[in-house]
């Protein structure tokens, strides 16, 4: 995504971020200042961070903020730009690092979210550590909504190491409320290929076997030329709903959508009080408009 798309829109809600911050320290008192800020939802993302382009947290942050949320990140790797391209450099975070960063958050009282989003995962010894997060954010929060977007590969391409994949399946899943996947880390999960919709929804069913309350599968092959193909299902609460959403096509390769996606998903959700129809409808409506942006854009250069 091209960095000017959101320059405008960023350093306007800096400057308003700035005024809020000191009109609130010179007029209100700590302890209030402090109750207030405790009132908003807070998520703690984890995923990657890149130093040129837009994806993982750098897709995900500022659309959290927009749509109301207190947003703290963890960069699980930092990369000089995302694996696309044919050459990057950078650090992968390991146990001990994210350690080092939750512990630091745990002894300054800062570690009470509402919200959890995982992306993008570099480590085994990372994503194993995530599920020890989970249960003691859990214990600190009980009603802690935890989406995971388990980035794997996409086309048939998997690109992260493949230890990943049974850590997913076994340990972090099961914590999950929400999950993203596209239709290849579906089929990764459930070792079932996906032919047909009936295929799709059978697979989403073992998810919900795994006590997964909402799948989203982001996207399919199983569409037309027009259009991807998205589904979705929720058994919260003891409701059934499900969802099968039309997504038009570009004719274009983009990078970051499906961190953007989840991120949307997840604010809308908590914005909705769990309306999956509306929700979903809400974030293909703003991804779209955000791919359109870009397109008209980069046509500009």
């Amino acid at each position: 995504m091209a960095k000017n798309l959101w320059s405008f829109t960023i350093n306007a809600y800096l400057c308003y971020s700035v005024k809020v911050d000191y009109a609130l320290s010179a007029s209100f008192p700590l302890h209030l200042i402090t109750r207030m800020a405790n009132s908003y939802p807070k998520v703690l993302s984890i995923q990657s961070h890149v130093v040129s382009g837009y994806v993982g947290n750098k897709s995900a942050t500022f659309p959290l903020q927009v749509l109301g949320f207190e947003v703290d990140t963890i960069n699980s790797v930092q990369f000089s730009n995302h694996t696309g391209y044919k050459v990057w450099k950078g650090q992968i975070l390991n146990e001990h690092e994210l350690d080092d960063l939750t512990d630091g958050l745990s002894q300054n009282g800062l570690d009470n979210y509402t919200h959890l989003l995982t992306g993008y995962v570099g480590s085994p010894s990372f994503l194993k550590r995530i599920a020890q997060l989970v249960e003691h954010m859990r214990k600190i929060n009980p009603k802690l909504i935890y989406v995971c977007d388990p980035v794997m590969g996409d086309n048939g391409h998997m690109y992260v190491p493949q230890e990943l994949l049974p850590i997913y399946r076994d340990t972090i899943l099961p914590l999950a409320d929400i999950i993203t996947p596209n239709q290849y880390e579906v089929e990764l999960l459930t070792g079932k290929k996906i032919s047909s919709v009936k295929d799709a929804w059978d697979a989403i069913g073992i998810f919900h076997e795994m006590k997964i309350n909402t799948v989203v599968l982001s996207s399919t092959e199983l569409g037309t030329e027009q259009f991807l193909l998205g589904l979705a299902s929720s058994i919260a609460g003891g409701k059934k709903t499900k969802l099968s959403i039309k997504i038009p096509r570009f004719s274009a390769s983009f990078t970051g959508t499906g961190d953007l996606f989840a991120a949307l998903l997840l604010s809308w959700m908590f914005r909705t009080e769990n309306d999956l129809k509306l929700s979903l409808e809400r974030t293909i409506f703003t991804l779209q408009a955000v791919l359109k942006r870009t397109l008209r854009r980069a046509a500009e250069r």
